[in-house]
């Protein structure tokens, strides 16, 4: 019995092992996580791209309107035990770096609503029902009688 029942538990687990392997599959083939994986990969490199301009264009223009300070060497060394250097330039240069990369993304994500603003269906106003016509009328009448007869 035991040996059972140990059988129906790993067919069991099997089963639950699958569903998640299909359950991934599903997952893995819907066009949006290839979007946001084409997203990651585009923004890593446009990460990159906003790196080099501030560490290569604006902190050296920054640092020559502020007398000359070289941000890469801008720190603090601690007197005490083993005289750590907390570079206070680096952490500027990153601050700066999210600052700009979050503008970059918020006017990127703007202008492509602009393309993708839908249009709200126009309302119309309502129409009152037509009025039945002479016809209409007269055969709605002979319905009515012919009812009233049975």
């Amino acid at each position: 019995m035991a040996e059972n029942e140990n059988q129906s538990v790993v067919k069991k687990k099997l089963k639950g092992v699958g569903g998640v392997i299909n359950e991934f599959k599903t997952f893995i083939s819907r066009g949006n996580v290839l979007d946001m994986a084409v997203g990651v990969i585009v923004g890593g490199a446009f990460t990159s791209i906003v790196n080099s301009l501030v560490d290569d264009i604006l902190m050296p223009f920054i640092g020559m309107i502020l007398a000359g300070i070289n941000f890469r060497s801008l720190g603090v060394t601690i007197p005490w035990g083993n005289r750590p250097y907390i570079n206070i330039g680096n952490f500027l240069q990153a601050i700066i770096t999210f600052i700009l990369t979050a503008m970059c993304v918020f006017f990127i994500v703007k202008f492509m609503n602009v393309f993708h603003k839908k249009e709200e269906p126009k309302k119309e106003p309502e129409k009152e029902e037509p009025k039945p016509s002479n016809e209409e009328l007269l055969l709605m009448e002979i319905r009515d009688l012919l009812k009233e007869k049975q």
